[in-house]
């Protein structure tokens, strides 16, 4: 083996390069959602059946003033 003959050279140093490692943490953030309830009424109608009764008397004359009608007999 022989030696090179060159002498040594210093280092040349590139610009570092980045490279990112990304790292996600929960942070809370408080959403409030706010709810209305609204009792809403409504009237329905509803039928309610009521009577009224009324009584009245006849008096029926069956005296003799009626006539009997007479009816013929059939023979066969």
């Amino acid at each position: 083996m022989t030696r090179c003959p060159c002498p040594r050279c210093s280092p040349i140093y590139d610009p570092p390069r980045k490279i990112y490692r990304d790292f996600y943490h929960p942070q809370e953030v408080p959403v409030i959602h706010t709810i209305q309830i609204i009792n809403r009424h409504h009237c329905v109608p509803v039928y309610k059946h009521s009577y009224c009764y009324v009584t009245k008397d006849e008096f029926v004359n069956r005296g003799c003033c009626h006539h009997k009608k007479q009816y013929a007999k059939k023979t066969l």
